[in-house]
Parts: structure tokens; sequence; C-alpha cells
């Protein structure tokens, strides 16, 4: 098989840590780290547990972990996290008392953080998974993308390199090369959507939900998540930002032709450069300083961003609007 070959402009951009996978002043915690993407993956699993996984593994969650863990934004925060409950090297395998409690995009943020390290380009992908027993149900999720020097880009879910969590799903498949048709990126599924190929109320939270939680504005929702993760701004599931409809009788026409042409840039082949300009010369697509973040626990708020690695945390402050209530896969 002959070798892929990745630009070097999107191989630089994609090894480079960004501003939320930066460990920071913490980056000597990497010093030990090896540079194999599966030996990775499993140290990512070792650190965290998610939301949703306190019965599988026996643990009772306590309750302001389950509420904060995942509203913590930036890697190097998440990383103080996880050696403030216990300073052992990051290449040790945590009590599952110990752990970061998080969702799928932590998982997949630290993962991504020590493909960077390793030299190893990578991104977030957020998109839609029909592998958590749900019955043709397309669960909201994010993974992480890996170049392969021999395969090209694979898709790698970090969530699922434990034994155990492989069985609990029943997955039939390696995690470090999930099939494409069991994980659907954002632009994928839309474009299937507006094909009449999938239902739209087959995409959404797990576990499935009539009503709000899925539908055509959710995938429109994870696209603008997905072009900020291909542009390194990755950002929490619940954040909104810009005119963002929250129900599908709130889609329109217009907003239709924008997502027909973000998923251009947000399938399975990305056109690096495109995607790139896309999200810098749309205001309405690129985030903005402070975003609206609909915390599922702690409520929404107003949050602005950090400007670049190494500046101050973010800030908040409530706004009077409610939050969507979720439980992000």
């Amino acid at each position: 098989m002959p070798s892929a070959r990745l630009a070097p402009d999107a191989a630089a951009f994609y090894a480079a840590q960004s501003a939320f996978s930066d460990p920071n002043d913490l980056a000597p915690l990497y010093a030990d780290l090896p540079n194999d993407p599966a030996q990775l993956a499993c140290m990512a699993r070792n650190l965290m547990i998610h939301r949703l996984e306190g019965e599988p593994f026996g643990c009772a969650i306590p309750q302001d972990r389950l509420h904060n863990d995942a509203e913590t934004r930036y890697l190097d925060d998440i990383l103080q996290i996880i050696i403030e409950r216990d300073a052992a090297p990051l290449t040790q395998r945590r009590d599952v008392r110990d752990r970061f409690v998080g969702v799928c995009r932590d998982f997949a943020l630290l993962y991504c953080s020590f493909l960077r390290h390793a030299g190893t380009p990578a991104r977030l992908r957020a998109g839609f998974a029909d592998y958590f027993g749900s019955n043709g149900f397309h669960s909201d999720h994010v993974v992480t993308e890996y170049w392969d020097s021999e395969r090209s880009w694979l898709l790698a879910d970090p969530q699922l390199a434990d034994p155990m969590i492989v069985d609990t799903w029943n997955v039939d498949f390696d995690p470090m090369d999930v099939p494409r048709d069991r994980f659907m990126v954002a632009g994928k599924a839309w474009q299937a959507i507006r094909a009449g190929r999938a239902d739209p109320k087959s995409f959404g939270l797990y576990p499935p939900q009539e009503g709000p939680m899925c539908g055509e504005w959710f995938v429109a929702h994870d696209i603008r998540i997905d072009l900020a993760a291909l542009n390194k701004v990755e950002m929490l599931l619940w954040d909104t930002w810009g005119a963002e409809p929250d129900s599908d009788e709130k889609m329109t026409d217009t907003i239709r032709a924008l997502c027909d042409q973000v998923s251009l840039v947000t399938s399975d082949y990305i056109p690096f450069d495109a995607a790139r300009t896309l999200f810098a010369q749309n205001d309405g697509l690129r985030t903005s300083r402070t975003v609206l973040s609909l915390a599922p626990f702690n409520g929404p708020r107003e949050v602005t961003l950090r400007s670049g690695p190494g500046s101050s945390t973010s800030t908040s402050r409530s706004p009077p609007r409610p939050a969507r209530r979720t439980t992000r896969r």
C-alpha cells in the first residue's frame, strides 16, 4: 500500500497545539509519553471516566464532579484537576474514583493533545455514532481524527479504549479505526438528511430522545462545532454563538443553505484551505470572543474565551436565558 501524503501546511497546523489543547505550564507532565497512537488512546481513557459511566465502572460519581468537571474548557485546567486528585505520572492508570469526570469531547481533546505532542497531526471531529446500543439512532458524539502515513486520516474513539467499555456496547470494530459509516461526521450527516437518505429525528442526544434534543437543528449545531474544531477551536459541545436556531421550527432556508455550504468542508474529505477560509471569513460561523455556554447542569452563562495559549482563564456571567438540559455522550 503506498504511503498517504498530507500537505505540509495542514500537517504543521494539526500537529501544533491549539489554545484549547495546549498543556502550557504542565507540559513537563508529557515528558515520558509514548508516541504510539494506540498507547496514547489507552492513557487518555485511563485518566477519565464519562459522566454516564458510573454504573458500568461500579462508581458513584460525586455530584460536584458530575456537574463541574466537563465544564473545564482548556486542557491545562483538565490536567490540573487530574494531578490534584492523583499526582502519579500520566502513564499510570487512575482509580476510577480519582479520574476526571468528562464527556466525549474531553476524551477526544486529551487524546488529541497527546498526539500533537508526539508530532502526529490530529483534530477533533463532531458528529454522530450509531454504536451506543441505540437501534438506528445516531448519538451526538466527538472523536479524534489522526493522521496515519499509510492510511490517511483515521477516526479514533479513545472513550472505547477500555475492554470493559467495548464489551458494554458490543463494539465490533477497532476503536483506533472507527468505520465512517458507524461514526458520521456532522457534514456527512447533514448531507444524508438533505438528500432524504436519513431521518433528521434519528440524530441527537443519547439515550434516544423525542422532542427538542434531536432533529435538523441539532445536526446544524454540530456542523458549527465541527467546523470550529477543524480550525483548532475545540469548543464545549453546548457552546453557541452567532444566530443559531434551537429548534427545527426556527430553521430557515437561509440557515439550510449555509449548512449546505459548511457540509462541503465538514465531511469525510476536508479541503484544508476551504475550511480555514470559510471559518475565518464568515462572521456567523467564526467563534466570537464571547460565547453563550448552555451548561447542562450549571445553567447558561456567557464565557469570554482565551485569546491564545498562556493567556488568562475564561470569565463568565449568567445571562437571562434558559439552559438546554443535555447529557452529551
